[in-house]
């Protein structure tokens, strides 16, 4: 055979094969999605191996390997593990190149590979790198959406891009406008809610899980929203009921509405065994909600918390949940004890931890204060103002209690719809620590803000909006101007 013979039949084969790339959600790829958002790990990888050898010239599997690293660095929050990865991102996009480009998946394979990566990197504070990433995923899926402005799947990514931008915090804001990058919490949330009644009538129902998943993060993590409990419920309801993810999302969405009693019980019900990915943070999950209740094992499962988990959050903030337990229980030594580890083991990074820290190094609770403060958190509002009905101000020796008593007091009584009292409360709050370092003023000014908004003084709402942005340098101050600059852009 001559040496051009044999570059011509070489060159008929690469032709046949590029011919025949392509994106298809077979059966086994389908099934590795399903287990992907069950957190069936293990056997997703399983799946995907087995397409990879039975299919090579489906590009379906690259892209879920992607979303399984995604997961795993989501749920183990380890730092090692996120550096070994890191560069399977790269790979990745040259392996997708190569595959069909008359495909709706070519470009949005492409573009969810970067949105992984971008969250991923943002998570782990590489925030340049991180809105670089991101805007290479929206500029691929606006180009998509162009091509086939039918393939409903553009709209999940775009929401959640627009959303992400949107809650971005005042000091990475500049970051994003370098990339020209901008967002719109309310229309991503917006075209998500869409979507989740829309997509169930494509042949892409299957990623309905996702949608919910998305919905979920965004109004809990990014609303700060307490009242669509049912709403949310509703939806994970549609979840695969072999789901770990689910379940957990189930018991989160319960712990974070103030529904505690239905999270334990969701927690509690989460499947087990070797076919799911671990998932320590359904311990911190467990022991907080059951620290809310003032159960009596609600230390055993912050320390499986500690003891199990692998990476930089929460682990102040369960030290210092373990001394509360303590304190409560009057055993000062072993309040002691663990105060010392909120000071010495973990990271100061996530808004939890710093807090954790604060407190640790400010004076010790006053002990109804704090009942009043967990019961609130667990949705418990008549048990949480039993604890307060008969304490005054003076009662109160730190400043840190002076204040927090009328916003402890504002917040229970606004969940009890008891609003004329909340407002007393909460402007007792902000005089008192408008200039303090406490976020109990700031948060005040937010809550009188969604108050007046909600009894529609327009005005009223703009004004304590406004006054909520302008307090500074208090805690949690990134996630109350969000949230108060979100309030001012609706009502002006």
């Amino acid at each position: 055979m001559t040496l051009k013979r044999l570059f011509f039949l070489l060159f008929l084969l690469l032709l046949k094969l590029n011919t025949y790339a392509d994106f298809s959600y077979s059966t086994r790829c389908l099934e590795a999605y399903k287990d992907i958002f069950s957190l069936r790990l293990n056997e997703a990888r399983e799946l995907i191996k087995d397409e990879r050898q039975q299919n090579p010239q489906n590009g379906m599997p690259v892209l879920l390997d992607d979303y399984v690293d995604f997961f795993n660095l989501l749920i183990a929050d380890s730092k090692s593990d996120y550096e070994k990865l890191k560069p399977r991102e790269d790979s990745r996009i040259d392996l997708l190149d190569d595959q069909d480009e008359d495909s709706p998946f070519y470009l949005f394979s492409k573009a969810e590979v970067y949105m992984h990566w971008g969250l991923i990197k943002g998570r782990f504070g590489d925030y340049v790198a991180s809105a670089r990433d991101l805007k290479r995923a929206r500029n691929l899926l606006a180009e998509n959406a162009k091509k086939y402005p039918d393939f409903i799947l553009n709209q999940k990514s775009l929401a959640l891009i627009d959303v992400v931008f949107g809650a971005l915090p005042s000091n990475l804001k500049s970051v994003a406008s370098f990339f020209g990058m901008k967002g719109n919490i309310r229309n991503g949330v917006a075209q998500l809610e869409r979507l989740a009644s829309d997509i169930k009538k494509t042949k892409y129902s299957f990623y309905d899980d996702e949608v919910i998943f998305l919905l979920c993060y965004v109004d809990v993590d990014v609303l700060h929203n307490k009242n669509n409990y049912n709403k949310l419920r509703g939806y994970l309801a549609d979840m695969d009921n072999r789901s770990l993810l689910k379940t957990y999302l189930q018991g989160y969405v319960a712990a974070k509405t103030g529904h505690n009693d239905d999270a334990i019980e969701y927690i509690t019900s989460i499947p087990k065994g070797g076919a799911y990915i671990s998932l320590p943070y359904a311990n911190y999950l467990m022991g907080t909600a059951k620290l809310c209740r003032m159960d009596t094992d609600a230390n055993v499962y912050l320390s499986r918390y500690i003891n199990d988990y692998r990476g930089v959050n929460y682990i102040k903030d369960a030290y210092l949940k373990l001394a509360y337990f303590y304190l409560l229980r009057n055993d000062t030594g072993k309040y002691n004890y663990y105060i010392k580890l909120v000071k010495t083991k973990g990271y100061a990074s996530d808004e939890k931890d710093k807090q954790a820290l604060r407190e640790a190094n400010d004076t010790r609770p006053d002990i109804d204060l704090l009942k009043a403060r967990l019961f609130f958190d667990g949705g418990y509002y008549a048990k949480a103002l039993a604890e307060l009905k008969d304490k005054h101000q003076d009662d109160f020796k730190s400043q840190r209690e002076k204040i927090e008593f009328p916003y402890r007091l504002g917040r229970i009584y606004e969940n009890l719809n008891r609003t004329n009292e909340a407002t007393i409360n909460y402007q007792r709050a902000i005089n008192l620590g408008r200039n303090t370092s406490y976020y109990f003023a700031a948060n005040a000014a937010l809550s009188m803000g969604n108050i007046y908004e909600r009894r529609k003084d327009l005005r009223k709402a703009a004004y304590f909006y406004k006054m909520a942005i302008d307090m500074k340098g208090h805690e949690y101050e990134n996630s109350i101007e969000n949230q108060a600059k979100d309030g001012l852009e609706r009502v002006n």
